[in-house]
C-alpha cells in the first residue's frame, strides 16, 4: 500500500490482495466494515490528526500477516491489531523519554492585560454617553426609551404622542450618529 492516501480522504485506501484471493477480499470486506470503527478507535486513543495513518498501518500489517488468509473473526483481528500498533507506539515513546504534549495554539496567544482591557472598556462607556448626551433632545428620549427601557416603538409613540414613523426616523438618526462617533473613537 502507498502513503500517498495521505493526501486524499481516508475512504480511498484500498487494500490490495496478495497471491491467496480469498485472504484479500476477506480483509478488504473488513476494511470496508470496520474502517471507520477504527478510526473513531485510534482517534480517542491517539489523537483524530493520527487516526487516518494509524488505520492504514492497521491495514498494512493485517495485509502482510500470514493468518490473513484463515481468519474466523477479521473484525477482531483487526483490532488487535489495532491496540498492538498502539502499545508499540506507547512502548517507542517510553523508550526514548519523549513527552508529547498536545499542540496549544490559544496558550501561547497575546492576552491584553486585564486592566488595559477595564480601561478601553471604560473609555467605550464614557465615549457612549458622550455620543448619546451630544443627540438633540427629542432623539436621545426616543433612543433611551427604546435602547434603556426596552419599549417598544408603538409604545413610545403613544407615550409621546408621535407616531411610529416619526420614532423610527429618531431610531435612525441617533444609531446613525452614535455608530459614527464609536467608530471615531477607535
Amino acid at each position: 500500500m502507498s502513503s500517498a492516501c495521505h493526501n486524499g480522504p481516508v475512504s480511498d485506501i484500498v487494500v490490495v490482495p496478495d497471491d491467496n484471493a480469498d485472504s484479500g477480499s476477506a480483509l478488504d470486506a473488513a476494511f470496508r466494515k470496520e474502517r471507520k470503527h477504527l478510526l473513531r478507535y485510534l482517534g480517542r486513543k491517539a489523537g483524530p490528526d493520527q487516526a487516518p495513518d494509524l488505520v492504514q498501518e492497521v491495514f498494512a500489517r493485517a495485509a502482510g500477516s500470514r493468518q490473513a488468509g484463515v481468519l474466523a473473526n477479521p473484525a477482531a483481528f483487526l483490532t488487535r491489531i489495532a491496540r498492538n500498533l498502539l502499545i508499540d507506539r506507547a512502548r517507542r515513546r517510553h523508550a526514548n523519554n519523549v513527552i508529547m504534549f498536545p499542540l496549544d495554539e490559544a496558550r501561547d496567544e497575546v492576552i491584553q492585560p486585564e486592566q488595559d482591557m477595564a480601561i478601553q472598556a471604560s473609555d467605550l462607556q464614557r465615549a457612549y454617553k458622550q455620543a448619546i448626551d451630544r443627540l438633540p433632545e427629542k432623539t436621545r428620549r426616543v433612543f433611551l426609551m427604546s435602547r434603556a427601557e426596552n419599549l417598544t416603538y408603538r409604545q413610545i409613540s403613544e407615550e409621546l404622542g408621535i407616531t411610529v414613523a416619526t420614532v423610527e426616523y429618531h431610531m435612525m438618526r441617533a444609531i446613525a450618529f452614535v455608530a459614527t462617533v464609536m467608530e471615531a473613537h477607535r
